[in-house]
């Protein structure tokens, strides 16, 4: 893997977790126990703070890094082959780090219907 991608990938994992070191935020603990839940309420249509679109993709990162069919494939190339799972697997964390926070934080706000920005007709 390149400086470049790898400073990236640094960057990016320490995002994910200064995001859970702000004062009234979530912490990681409370985040990754909230994210099967957080699931479960985004799947039964009672959480609107992630669509379905939004669990689409992230089941297909998931596949992506399981399957033995890869863009790179680590036989071929095995440092840049990693390199692609480990953006993909950045990514995933990323999204959910962020989605559960806003979930942990809507469940402590009462579970309000309405996500702000939210169009209510």
């Amino acid at each position: 893997m390149n400086s470049k991608r790898s400073a990236a990938a640094a960057g990016q994992a320490w995002n994910i977790y200064s995001e859970t070191l702000a004062p009234d935020a979530p912490g990681l603990a409370d985040r990754v126990r909230a994210v099967p839940r957080m699931l479960k309420a985004t799947l039964r249509g009672d959480y609107k703070g992630m669509s379905y679109k939004t669990l689409g993709l992230l089941a297909l990162g998931l596949a992506y890094i399981v399957s033995p069919i890869d863009v790179v494939p680590e036989i071929l190339v095995p440092f840049v082959g990693l390199a692609d799972d480990t953006g993909v697997a950045l990514w995933l964390a990323a999204v959910l780090v962020r989605s559960a926070g806003d979930y942990v934080s809507w469940e402590r706000t009462g579970r309000p219907k309405v996500v702000i920005g939210d169009v209510v007709t």
